[in-house]
């Protein structure tokens, strides 16, 4: 059975949709392909069945990354299914924490920049959506960093469901 990780964002059409395609960017590369799934989310369904933001494509593409994305909202019952869920910024990281329907669910989420180690102190990844171009493309510099720490953290939880 494949490894699943989430990206939760606010919309799903910034954030998340980065993460995730830089994610399974390095999984790709890792050779990882066929054990790990790799989908985002977001914490509200305002944006749900939209495209991707322009921009978070355009800096996504323009940096050699997929750019296709359909936002869509997380649901409470897809914890039973995940083994990773990852929030964006620390505002989503309560929000899943709250909508985990057990303990162990809730012990499923974690900040993206808590796999950076050299994020110290704000582990948030800023929302881009309000503002210019260099927005999205520090979310990308910021997700870039915290992808090696992870993919690090889910190949060995990988290997040890192969043991």
């Amino acid at each position: 059975m494949p490894y699943r990780v989430c990206f939760v964002c606010t919309g799903n059409i910034c954030r998340s949709p980065m993460a995730q395609s830089v994610f399974r960017a390095r999984v790709r590369e890792a050779g990882l392909d066929g054990l790990i799934e790799i989908d985002s989310a977001g914490t509200g369904g305002w944006h749900e069945g939209d495209c991707a933001d322009p921009r978070t494509v355009s800096v996504l593409e323009a940096n050699g990354y997929a750019g296709e994305h359909v936002a869509r909202e997380f649901r409470a019952s897809w914890f039973s299914r995940l083994d990773l869920v990852i929030a964006l910024d620390s505002g989503h990281l309560r929000a899943l924490r709250r909508l985990a329907p057990t303990p162990e669910d809730a012990e499923k989420v974690r900040l993206l920049r808590s796999f950076d180690p050299s994020a110290y102190v704000d582990l948030d990844v800023p929302d881009p959506y309000y503002g210019g171009l260099d927005g999205f493309e520090e979310c990308l510099a910021m997700v870039e960093a915290a992808s090696e720490g992870l993919l690090a953290a889910v190949r060995e939880a990988v290997e040890g469901q192969a043991a």
